[in-house]
């Protein structure tokens, strides 16, 4: 397909996006209104809910080299990866915007600043009113999407502003909630704790998409991870699509060093491991954002 650019009107200081690959028969449901649409660079849907569980999309930021966080303090956010491109918060807020639910794992709530809320406007406060009305009048949602967050301990800082957002539900083991009763979590009635079956101290993947659908009707979620989380739902075959902008810069390694790639803490053989489909490939200046669709692993020599 032949390449094309779109310009903004809304965003007159933003680069054009120049959308290089676009499968656009790829999911159903409403179109982004004509201004999202002119700043994405297309449209932007998904396909329908799986038949037993939500449809769940990712969404990362990595460098050149595959690294998503420097893990330094203050400096531990996608933020510092993406440079704060604009595109990318604005793709960002699009996604959080189309869900259901945002799931995001303590570690990487920690990770952030304590003013950040995984709201569609968190991201792109300029556009919350194009947001708003894309979620309320054309996918007929609820202003603000749901935001999970996944703790089995429980030991979460109740301070920081994601636990004042409208809509917050802390996913947790029994030992978890009573760490978060210790910790006052019922003074704040926006907050909403559901405990799950644990495995060994760990929630499963697989329990917490039952969970939102069940409890609150999810029928599409976005997954913001972190990298072990996003692990863990891939390891179950529990992602349906990824959402990666890679950022023009070079974080590297040293031999004892941590520096997390995409996926921490399982590891895939050649013939467990998830092959994806690209969907579309965005380019702006020195940045890519793509979207693939994950699929099952091949076969030897397939």
């Amino acid at each position: 397909m032949a390449a094309r650019y779109v310009k903004t009107s809304r965003l007159p200081e933003m680069d054009a996006i120049r959308t290089l690959v676009d499968s656009e028969e790829h999911g159903a449901g409403p179109s982004l209104p004509a201004e999202l649409r002119q700043l994405y660079g297309g449209d932007l849907r998904f396909p329908s809910a799986k038949s037993d569980r939500p449809y769940v999309i990712s969404n990362f930021v990595s460098t050149l080299d595959g690294v998503v966080t420097y893990r330094i303090e203050g400096k531990a956010g996608g933020a510092t990866i993406s440079g704060s491109d604009q595109t990318d918060r604005i793709i960002m807020a699009l996604l959080r915007a189309a869900v259901d639910a945002v799931v995001v794992g303590s570690n990487t709530v920690h990770d952030v600043g304590p003013r950040a809320m995984w709201i569609p406007s968190g991201t792109w406060p300029e556009g919350k009113d194009l947001l708003n009305k894309y979620r309320v009048d054309v996918l007929h949602k609820p202003e603000l999407p749901l935001v999970v967050i996944v703790s089995g301990s429980g030991r979460l800082d109740l301070n920081r502003a994601v636990y004042r957002t409208p809509r917050t539900v802390i996913v947790t083991t029994a030992a978890g909630r009573e760490h978060l009763l210790k910790a006052g979590v019922e003074r704040y009635q926006s907050v909403t704790v559901v405990v799950l079956p644990d495995v060994g101290g760990k929630l499963t993947p697989e329990a917490i998409l039952r969970m939102l659908q069940d409890q609150f009707g999810a029928k599409i979620v976005l997954h913001e991870g972190g990298p072990t989380l996003l692990g863990e739902f891939l390891a179950e075959g529990l992602v349906d699509e990824l959402f990666l902008t890679i950022a023009p810069q070079i974080s590297g390694r040293l031999t004892h060093t941590v520096r997390a790639g995409l996926v921490m803490g399982v590891e895939f053989m050649p013939e467990t491991a998830p092959w994806l489909e690209l969907v579309s490939v965005k380019q702006k200046a020195g940045y890519l954002y793509l979207r693939y669709q994950v699929g099952a692993p091949r076969k030897p020599g397939g």
